[in-house]
């Protein structure tokens, strides 16, 4: 029903395949698409990494702005255009659309235009996802990282306008925390949800603080989701917190 993985560099994917866990999450962003020979020579680890790299965060680099007047047109159509070619050679499945810097509506912006031009890009990643096998979902990030998109039903609203296969949504616990964004919220928007990110008190591991897991796990699963959950977190002690998380999440959630 689900499969776990957790958010970290390629590095630690054997690490990880002998914990136990089902994929690994990188970072979109280390695979520096701008710079051809340096992406060219990281490419293979993700090709042959021993657990499959089926998702990807952090999509753009925070110095390519996507809203405002820094939004370089060109620069943002080269970018998606590699990032799905990418994306589709390794065989993700998702990348998460957060952001925050890249998407922050600078002051004295108007927020209409702001909007616009996030429709934009969504637009263009869905129409580029096409037929790659890999989904967008989009990220409601909390307010202190971002003054655009804050909650699911915020993202569901933009995702709906797109109205593409390969456009969805991201609900992460720490940021609806955050956020109080409620809980209900993964029921009320059940059709547009594509990936879970976990975390706990303090954005620290799963299952080493006060988060409300039986609830959430609750309305995941009313809400008929089936599919990828990772944690997204500060790790303090590698060697204790992956695998007592993963057992944690095994048992919150199957």
């Amino acid at each position: 029903m689900y499969t776990f993985g957790w958010c970290s560099g390629i590095q630690e994917a054997e690490r990880l395949r002998q914990l136990g866990f089902d994929y690994i999450e990188c970072a979109l962003v280390s695979l520096n698409l701008e710079d051809e020979a340096d992406f060219t020579t990281k490419l293979p680890m993700y090709l042959n990494s021993p657990l499959p790299v089926h998702a990807f965060s952090i999509f753009f680099p925070g110095d390519l702005k996507v809203v405002g007047p820094e939004a370089d047109e060109e620069r943002i159509r080269r970018y998606v255009h590699k990032a799905a070619n990418a994306l589709n050679k390794i065989g993700a499945k998702t990348a998460v659309l957060g952001s925050g810097k890249a998407r922050q509506i600078p002051d004295g912006w108007d927020r209409n235009r702001g909007e616009q031009q996030l429709l934009q890009l969504l637009a263009r990643i869905g129409d580029e996802f096409e037929g790659t096998g890999v989904t967008l979902a989009i990220e409601p990030l909390n307010q202190k990282e971002s003054n655009i998109v804050n909650t699911v039903s915020e993202a569901v609203m933009l995702a709906k306008q797109i109205n593409l296969p390969s456009v969805r949504v991201l609900a992460d616990f720490y940021h609806m925390d955050e956020e109080q964004d409620p809980i209900s919220t993964l029921i009320e928007n059940k059709d547009w949800l594509q990936h879970i990110h976990l975390a706990d008190t303090g954005r620290l591991s799963p299952g080493t603080g006060q988060y409300p897991y039986d609830q959430f796990a609750a309305a995941l699963k009313a809400s008929g989701y089936v599919g990828m959950i990772s944690a997204e977190c500060t790790v303090h002690d590698q060697e204790k917190e992956l695998a007592a998380s993963l057992a944690f999440m095994r048992e919150k959630f199957m």
